[in-house]
């Protein structure tokens, strides 16, 4: 029998390429409150909790998320994942030692993931050495959960599903069903430990379009107090960055949240106790909209509007690459 790696995978690291270093400053440390550790002028590293390094900022023109890290409990976790991985023909390439320190991690290796979002896993994560600087009073939520969530957009979610099911053993919490900007989206919800959902795929229903030009659509970090939501909510607004959504309650994981936008274009949503899965009595189900209360959008242009249908018109030209050999016909609803 093949062992499960569900529970041993958790959110480790994230990185991103920016050249608005400057902004991304202001919006990690100030705006949000993380840790921030400066290093050579083309890199920038923030913290959440004791690990060195929980965001990597790599200087480059893409804007946008470019590489998840996946830290795997134990050896014999991480052997698993690369055997499943070289088992279908997918290309390895081992993290050279410089790549890994900037990581903070042992036994870095990356395959290729969904959309050209690397997929990067390690056994184990090192200490920062500094004392952490952070302006949250409680900090943040991270240990057996990993360290948040990362919401993904595409026009094959039965694929990118089939993805981190073969890869990672995710499992279906549950659907929400809701219309956003006069589109019909079904979001499925994935998790690969106790966290309600650490991956989750929205799609236009009935129609092959994508209308997020990033990676990733949103990132999630959890706060341990609610008053730290507030203040990082008051924080965002009082330094004139700006707001996608404001505060309000999923109808799924009853997480209280906001959303902002990042310097580089998605959103970054803070959130506050999210209820945790129980595997013995959990069953997937379909919600109609994403919050009971609140998350209404704040500061959406016409411009920018239109320029998210020209994005999403634009995405019927492109073929997205779901990695096949891994994600096979996909698993379907």
């Amino acid at each position: 029998m093949i062992p499960s790696v569900f529970g041993k995978a958790h959110l480790g690291y994230v990185v991103i390429e920016t050249q608005k270093f400057s902004d991304w400053r202001r919006f990690g440390r100030d705006a949000i409150g993380m840790h921030l550790d400066d290093g050579p002028s083309d890199v920038m590293r923030f913290r959440l909790d004791d690990n060195e390094c929980r965001f990597l900022l790599q200087h480059g023109p893409a804007e946008d998320v470019t590489a998840l890290g996946w830290h795997l409990d134990d050896h014999e976790a991480f052997d698993t994942v690369l055997a499943r991985v070289k088992g279908h023909g997918v290309p390895v390439t081992e993290g050279t030692d410089e790549e890994a320190a900037l990581r903070g991690v042992e036994r870095l290796v990356r395959f290729p993931g969904p959309n050209g979002l690397d997929q990067e896993v390690f056994t184990r994560a090192r200490t920062g050495a500094a004392p952490l600087r952070m302006v949250t009073g409680g900090g943040f939520v991270t240990g057996a959960a990993g360290m948040g969530h990362v919401a993904i957009t595409t026009r094959k979610p039965h694929q990118l599903r089939g993805y981190y099911d073969a890869v990672l053993d995710a499992r279906l919490s549950d659907y929400i069903d809701e219309t956003i900007s006069g589109l019909k989206f079904k979001i499925r919800f994935l998790r690969v430990n106790e966290r309600h959902h650490t991956v989750a795929i929205a799609a236009v229903n009935g129609v092959r379009l994508n209308p997020i030009r990033t990676r990733v659509q949103h990132l999630n970090i959890q706060v341990a107090e609610l008053d730290d939501m507030v203040g990082a909510y008051q924080r965002v607004k009082q330094l004139g960055f700006r707001m996608a959504l404001g505060v309000g309650q999923h109808t799924n994981d009853k997480e209280l949240s906001f959303y902002a936008m990042t310097p580089s274009g998605f959103e970054w949503e803070v959130g506050w106790n999210p209820i945790v899965v129980d595997e013995a009595t959990w069953e997937p189900t379909t919600h109609q909209g994403i919050s009971i209360w609140g998350h209404t959008r704040e500061g959406q242009t016409i411009v920018e509007k239109l320029a998210q249908f020209k994005t999403g018109a634009a995405s019927l030209l492109h073929q997205e690459d779901v990695v096949p050999a891994l994600a096979g016909a996909g698993i379907p609803d």
